[in-house]
């Protein structure tokens, strides 16, 4: 089994709260079925986090019994909370939370003013860095000086789109991380993409799964790991696989 450490994917538990989005609700997804999934490909995860997604809202309540399940070396993200109390952080903290996420594809926009006190906030309180869904076409050419100044972020999806990259490559330079998940939903040569933001930072990409790879034009499989393993070699290839994105949410692994 190759070691992975899976900075991207969604746990589905409808016996918590889900919320329609522009229409779509997913069907269930659990940690059996995930663990299952990873190992028909080949792949275990020494690790790795997941990610609230559009369709989760607010609602937190479906990680506590998700983290217990995957393990002591698993973190979550949650989507951006401006009401979220301190007392909340400290707590969500304390199970696994490192991060929140700001959906600027699929979710109502942020006011940039107070995007960016709450990324400092959460920071401040908890050391949580921010994570952006976003079509770096599209914004990175406005937002790109903003998001450089925030203390740590991450870049879902190789930022989508091809128009966005030297943007992203930029970001990257500065030192944002940049997760190698969903490449079906980039729109242009994801190799490409791949070397160019490896060569702009050499700590900046982590591989995931993005399982269940919802609303993705194709599901997470071999030809994305193919492509990694077409792109990267030996300690290169671990790094992206696993240590990148262990180091960026401060997690210890046993050395292989």
């Amino acid at each position: 089994m190759t070691p992975l450490f899976d900075c991207h994917l969604h746990i589905i538990d409808p016996a918590f709260s889900l919320v329609p989005n522009q229409g779509y609700l997913p069907p269930a997804y659990g940690v059996a079925a995930y663990r299952s999934e990873l190992a028909g490909l080949g792949l275990e995860a020494a690790g790795g986090v997941v990610v609230s997604g559009s369709f989760q809202a607010m609602d937190t309540a479906y990680l506590g019994p998700a983290l217990t399940a995957l393990g002591p070396a698993w973190r979550a993200v949650i989507n951006l909370d401006p009401e979220l109390p301190d007392g909340e952080i400290e707590r969500l903290h304390g199970i696994g939370v490192r991060a929140i996420r700001v959906n600027l594809k699929r979710g109502a926009g942020t006011a940039l003013a107070d995007l960016e006190r709450q990324a400092r906030r959460v920071w401040d309180l908890a050391g949580w860095h921010t994570e952006f869904y976003l079509d770096a076409g599209a914004v990175l050419p406005e937002l790109r000086p903003a998001l450089a100044k925030l203390p740590k972020i991450a870049i879902d999806h190789l930022g989508l789109s091809e128009a966005g990259l030297d943007e992203l490559e930029a970001l990257a330079a500065h030192g944002a991380a940049v997760k190698a998940t969903g490449f079906s939903r980039f729109d242009g040569d994801v190799a490409d993409a791949l070397r160019r933001l490896d060569a702009a930072n050499p700590g900046a990409l982590m591989a995931g799964s993005d399982l269940p790879s919802t609303r993705a034009p194709a599901r997470f499989g071999a030809g994305d790991l193919d492509l990694l393993r077409d792109s990267f070699a030996g300690r290169d290839l671990d790094r992206i696989l696993r240590g990148n994105g262990a180091a960026f949410y401060e997690v210890d692994l046993p050395e292989l």
